[in-house]
């Protein structure tokens, strides 16, 4: 290990819990080097029946290994809650990287210089020890198969839903950097075992790198507190929350991150709000669309060979174009929006929820629409089937994203979307409905399509009131009203 190493401040944290037969053994076993490499072993007992903490004391005294220090909870905080208190304890005293290792044996505590000789190299988010990187050395190493099927499917299972590739979701045996802990809400996470598959979602929603290395196996006479079927479905349920989060469908905290702005979803399956609109809308017309956003619309309709003014209250327009042109407004504010002729088409994509006062708007944008023109409106529907249940048993809770994103002022249904138009001034023409935004959800682009066409055909369209994730609204003015005779541009 050269002097990059040494310029680090490390410790070793052991988890512990009734290893009055192992702790003294993994401690010993930890190598010379690593002694002398680490600022602190720290082990915390957590509220053992046993004597484990007595054993690490005793051997800190017969050892005379002043770097070792002993804690014990007063109650048991359970797994995940024994590392919460672990890993603040390595924030606050400044460490920079820290070991977690098991006070059972089960992992080598040879094999530290091997996890941390990576850091040699540079700066290193979390690098895991993997049992299965290795083909046949976890059985080889004695786990039993029961174990050895659960981890390759739970694994497997991980991986599809997350988007990772990762061997092995399920050791214990990990060095996190200390700086990318504190960047994520592990307080918030369970206190149970799957606490370990929760800060790797973490991890990956924070765009943290995770390095895997061989480590060997070993399975002894150590007792494991682990309910095998309580922990599949708690890691399955922790994975499935994360992606019901990321659709805005429930509220996650654990998984948001407030030192990073929410990446705004873009919705490119057939069924959605992005590919509807454009259809509608048509080619070669002048349109207007208000609140362009980060211009994914204004792209596609561009594409059809649109004239377009877009509006949005960003500083500079969201991309370049002889066709485009762009103003920089309030919407709360439409009366200094300084609008010029009539539209063929208006648009008005996922923006009425963030508007104060829509009504005002829209009665504005009735005398730009030519007489022929339309109004093309979405917005989320908060009568959605899951948004229904949560009320039922009284939850009602804003998400980053999605229908219930916290930014929204206004929520509606189709009927009180219908009734925003009607009131100021419309007639509507039309309704499409959209599907959960299941390329976020499923990645995979066939998956998606299929799930987009089933989910539209089977679900949203015969019963839009309970599974419509959007309402996609076609309308024209009432009644023309005479506007300025100048060209919009």
């Amino acid at each position: 290990m050269n002097n990059r190493l040494n310029k680090k401040k490390i410790a070793v944290f052991i988890v512990a819990y009734n290893a009055v037969t192992t702790l003294a053994s993994v401690l010993r076993r930890i190598p010379s080097r690593i002694y002398d490499l680490v600022e602190e072993i720290y082990v915390i007992d957590d509220c053992s029946a046993d004597d484990t903490y007595l054993v690490g004391q005793g051997y800190k005294t017969v050892s005379g290994f002043s770097k070792l220090t002993m804690f014990r909870n007063e109650r048991n905080l359970g797994y995940g809650g024994n590392q919460k208190l672990g890993f603040q304890y390595a924030i606050d005293r400044g460490y920079d990287y820290l070991v977690l290792l098991h006070g059972d044996g089960q992992y080598a505590p040879e094999a530290l210089p091997h996890l941390l000789a990576p850091l040699d190299n540079g700066e290193c988010d979390a690098i895991f020890g993997s049992r299965m990187l290795e083909p046949g050395a976890a059985r080889a190493g004695g786990m039993p198969l029961y174990k050895f099927l659960g981890n390759k499917i739970l694994s497997t299972m991980q991986n599809k839903v997350l988007g990772m590739d990762l061997s092995e979701f399920h050791s214990g045996y990990r060095v996190y950097n200390v700086h990318s802990l504190a960047k994520v809400p592990f307080h918030l996470n369970s206190d149970d075992f799957h606490f370990d598959t929760q800060i790797i979602v973490q991890f990956k929603e924070a765009g943290f790198s995770i390095l895997e290395l061989p480590i060997p196996t070993y399975y002894g006479e150590e007792i494991c507190y682990v309910n095998g079927l309580n922990y599949a479905a708690n890691v399955t349920a922790a994975v499935l929350t994360y992606r019901l989060a990321k659709l805005g469908l429930v509220h996650a905290p654990e998984y948001r991150l407030d030192w990073r702005a929410p990446e705004y979803h873009v919705k490119r399956l057939p069924h959605s709000s992005h590919g509807l609109i454009p259809t509608l809308v048509g080619h070669g017309k002048k349109v207007l669309e208000l609140g362009c956003g980060p211009g994914h619309i204004t792209a596609s309709l561009l594409l059809q060979d649109n004239k377009v003014t877009a509006v949005d209250l960003m500083a500079e327009p969201p991309l370049r174009h002889k066709r485009l042109r762009y103003l920089r407004a309030d919407l709360d504010h439409p009366e200094v929006l300084g609008l010029r002729g009539r539209f063929d088409r208006i648009v008005l994509a996922d923006v009425l929820e963030h508007l104060r006062r829509p009504t005002d708007l829209l009665r504005l944008l009735r005398t730009h629409l030519e007489p022929t023109g339309t109004l093309i409106v979405s917005s989320g529907n908060v009568a959605l089937l899951p948004y229904r249940v949560g009320l039922l048993f009284g939850r009602f809770d804003y998400t980053e994203k999605g229908v219930l994103d916290e930014t929204h002022l206004r929520l509606y249904t189709e009927r009180s979307l219908r009734e925003l138009l009607l009131g100021a001034g419309y007639e509507i023409l039309g309704r499409r409905v959209t599907a959960l935004p299941f390329d976020e959800l499923l990645g995979k682009a066939v998956l998606a399509k299929l799930a987009d066409s089933l989910y539209h055909r089977c679900l949203a369209q015969p019963m839009p009131g309970l599974f419509a994730y959007q309402f996609v609204l076609e309308a024209k003015a009432k009644h023309t009203i005479p506007a300025p005779r100048e060209e919009a541009t």
